[in-house]
């Protein structure tokens, strides 16, 4: 079994067998985080989707205090850089193709969006998970579902910044993930949504799973 925990926002961690990650781990300063930066414990990969401070957030400290690695687009892992982490515990990667890290394999898919926007393709213990960062609805979604046929799609629907729940629904029909779940919303009034308006025309295509900060499920 795989547990991913929401911890807000577009936080995540996921405990696969033999390693554990986390995803744009934005904690100090999200009115929604359900955990705080120092209870993150036994992390072996950082993740981070781009460098708004929403997202880069946490994750140079905690990579630091779980001597993790940090994997980020080249642009974003500048940051890690100035922030004192190590070369050697830093993975520069781009778009384009799935990287075996031994445990793991990791890739960076398209995202549309402003900075240097990407998602995340994570393969462990038979599970492959997408995690789409902050992006708009774009058609190579399906693409990305043809090609990684992910168990589990994170999907924006915050609106504002990024897709909205009716264009997160139509991506959710593009990737056909079996398990879908909704993820930066309500964190602040921008982008305040009801996430059963997302799930509402998914019954039957995807299993939804709407989480509150702090829950976790498992696949």
């Amino acid at each position: 079994m795989v547990r991913l925990s929401w911890f807000g926002h577009a936080a995540w961690q996921i405990e696969f067998r033999r390693c554990k990650v986390i995803i744009d781990p934005f904690l100090n300063g999200n009115p929604s985080a359900s955990i705080s930066p120092d209870e993150i414990k036994g992390v072996d990969y950082v993740l981070v989707t781009h460098d708004h401070s929403d997202h880069l957030g946490d994750a140079v400290e905690i990579a630091k205090a779980n001597r993790a690695k940090f994997v980020s687009i080249f642009e974003t892992s500048n940051y890690a850089r100035k922030g004192g982490l190590p070369d050697d515990d830093i993975i520069s990667m781009n778009i384009g193709s799935l990287n075996d890290f031994g445990t793991i394999h990791i890739g960076l898919v398209p995202a549309v969006h402003s900075g240097n926007p990407t998602g995340f393709i994570i393969m462990s213990d038979d599970k492959t998970i997408y995690h789409a960062g902050d992006t708009a609805l774009f058609g190579d979604m399906k693409l990305i579902g043809d090609m990684y046929k992910p168990d589990v799609a994170l999907l924006p629907i915050g609106g504002f910044f990024t897709m909205g729940p009716e264009e997160a629904a139509l991506a959710a029909k593009m990737i056909k993930a079996k398990v879908t779940m909704p993820m930066h919303f309500n964190t602040f009034e921008a982008i305040k949504q009801d996430p059963e308006r997302f799930a509402r025309g998914l019954t039957g295509i995807t299993d939804v799973r709407i989480l509150k900060p702090g829950e976790s499920t498992e696949i």
